[in-house]
């Protein structure tokens, strides 16, 4: 689920920290020099990058792709190739059949079965098309606030890294403990006893 979805599921982060100036061409750099490429003849099994939150295909950037008011707004896209576990048998069963037919001899050692599941898999990724999943980021940048539109725990943890990786910044999830210590400005002995508290459960 996206932006501009009838419903949507949000992860809030705050930024750490300032990028420097130019800001909008050190955005478009960052954005520009991790985006996605396409990955349909390859044999990786999954590629992440940036691309345009107008156009998800398409990850070109300049200041008016992702500038919107005094947002700025552009997807995170995680090309993922996924073969299932019976493929995967039944191709590897093929191809050890045909190496011992090959070799005139039944028995072959681990290594060997292991080197054919390699080429295996690899002649599988390299006809397997990519599945693309998409989720949108809205950046407020003067009030250091990220939204994702996602709670998914493996695509907010390639957010987090690849946000880094781009612009240098630290994302800093928000729960409620996180906001609590951000927020009142705890000294250690209160922020100690915050990270002790535990959640409690009222039942009706």
């Amino acid at each position: 689920m996206g932006l501009l979805a009838s419903s949507v599921t949000v992860s809030r982060y705050r930024v750490d920290g300032r990028m420097e100036d130019p800001l909008l061409d050190n955005i478009a750099k960052g954005l520009s020099q991790q985006r996605i490429t396409e990955m349909e003849a390859e044999v990786d099994d999954k590629r992440v990058g940036w691309t345009n939150f107008s156009n998800n295909y398409k990850p070109d950037f300049d200041a008016s792709s992702f500038v919107m008011g005094e947002y700025f707004v552009f997807s995170l896209r995680v090309d993922k190739k996924k073969i299932p576990a019976a493929l995967i048998r039944q191709h590897l069963s093929i191809a050890i059949d045909r190496y011992r037919s090959e070799r005139g001899r039944e028995f072959i050692s681990r290594g060997e079965k292991s080197q054919i599941k390699e080429e295996v898999l690899n002649a599988l990724y390299m006809r397997l098309p990519a599945v693309p999943a998409v989720f949108d980021v809205v950046w407020q940048y003067e009030k250091k606030f990220l939204f994702f539109f996602s709670s998914q725990k493996a695509a907010n943890e390639e957010l987090e890294n690849l946000f880094n990786k781009s612009f240098g910044l630290q994302l800093i999830r928000l729960f409620p403990f996180s906001i609590a210590d951000l927020s009142i400005g705890l000294d250690d002995r209160q922020r100690d006893l915050l990270q002790k508290t535990t959640p409690t459960l009222f039942r009706i």
